[in-house]
């Protein structure tokens, strides 16, 4: 038999500035010892939260073709991991990567929007056909305003009871995924957290997060990489939970005690070394 790491089939954008999708994806899942083969959505010239007019192509003739060669050379992928696509068009060829890799995991980071707005490159119909990507997965990592908009609902700003936040992972469960993580939820505790539902066991858990007064691009992509690579390792819902929380809150205290450009992304490659080593490890509750 086989002796490799497990691969995973990374279908997101490349974004040459800034420190997101396939940029930061690629250094962290190899930092785990998991193979990434990225599958490019699109390429930027920098990311587009607010550096200026970006140079955009659009690869979406590039997936499927890919995705028969891949075929062909009868390439295994443990993972099917999906970020930002720029159609629906693209969430068809998604589909395609998870109809063909029926025994993979299937991670769905459904990036349509943040701070209660879609984001530009994301209209109605890619917002619906983000829904039935949702439908087959195993994973989920929406923000809480994807989280909103996956369910048709009005953008919540007030914070939320226990009570409240297992019922908003319930109704995301709901629509197919086995496993649902909600990030960036503020609690009535007082509590910034991350939280999540396991539909194997029907559990609920939340694993709170250190608030900084900043936003970097690429910590969502950084989180649910380090999410799906120590669930390719094994861990339970949970313990990946924790770990991913650490490492992204890790990334953010570095970068903001250096006072660098929020726009310029998280020093990763600062604290890539402590992921390498498996240092990185976090605490979790029951929700």
């Amino acid at each position: 038999m086989e002796k490799r790491p497990a691969r995973v089939a990374a279908i997101h954008d490349l974004s040459g500035f800034g420190r997101c999708s396939i940029s930061v994806i690629l250094p962290v899942l190899s930092a785990m010892g998991v193979q990434v083969c990225p599958v490019l959505t699109a390429v930027l010239s920098a990311h587009t939260g607010g550096l200026g007019d970006v140079v955009f192509r659009d690869l979406t003739d590039y997936i499927h073709p890919t995705l028969e060669h891949y075929k062909k050379l009868g390439i295994d992928f443990e993972a099917v991991y999906s970020g930002f696509l720029g159609s629906e068009e693209q969430v068809g060829s998604c589909l395609e990567f998870f109809k063909a890799y029926p025994n993979a995991l299937k991670v769905v980071d459904p990036v349509m929007g943040d701070n209660g707005k879609a984001y530009k490159t994301c209209g109605e119909s890619l917002q619906k056909g983000m829904k039935e990507l949702v439908a087959v997965a195993d994973l989920i990592t929406p923000n809480k305003t994807e989280a909103a908009m996956l369910l048709g609902e009005s953008y919540n700003t007030s914070p939320m009871s226990r009570s409240e936040a297992r019922s908003l992972l319930l109704r995301l469960s709901r629509l197919g995924p086995k496993c649902v993580v909600v990030t960036g939820v503020e609690l009535a505790s007082g509590e910034l957290a991350n939280i999540g539902y396991d539909g194997e066991n029907g559990s609920f858990w939340y694993v709170p997060c250190e608030y900084v007064p900043v936003s970097y691009p690429g910590c969502g992509d950084i989180y649910a990489s380090v999410l799906t690579g120590a669930m390719l390792g094994g861990a339970s819902l949970p313990i990946a939970m924790g770990k991913a929380t650490a490492f992204a809150e890790l990334c953010v205290k570095t970068t903001f005690s250096y006072g660098s450009d929020p726009r310029y992304g998280v020093m990763l490659e600062s604290v890539l070394g402590s992921l390498i080593k498996n240092e990185v490890s976090g605490k979790f509750e029951t929700l």
